[in-house]
């Protein structure tokens, strides 16, 4: 993977979770929401198909999704 790809990623992120925190902080989505759509997009990577190569990219995004679900990052837990 390119660094450009790498550094895309890693904005992306950083971006949706700053999205799900200011979702969240304006009372607009609660974190059972918040937690759901992070929950969702982690299911779609762990039952995605693909090449050998391309599964294995996928259970690693869910693997991420689920820590960052495990660790509360994108919710400020109160």
């Amino acid at each position: 993977m390119s660094d450009h790809n790498i550094y895309s990623g890693i904005a992306a992120l950083s971006i949706c979770e700053a999205l799900l925190l200011a979702l969240n902080d304006a009372n607009i989505l609660p974190e059972r929401e918040i937690m759901g759509i992070l929950e969702d997009a982690a299911a779609s990577h762990e039952n995605a198909g693909g090449s050998e190569a391309e599964i294995a990219s996928h259970k690693a995004v869910a693997t991420l999704i689920n820590k960052i679900v495990a660790g509360g990052n994108s919710v400020r837990r109160t």
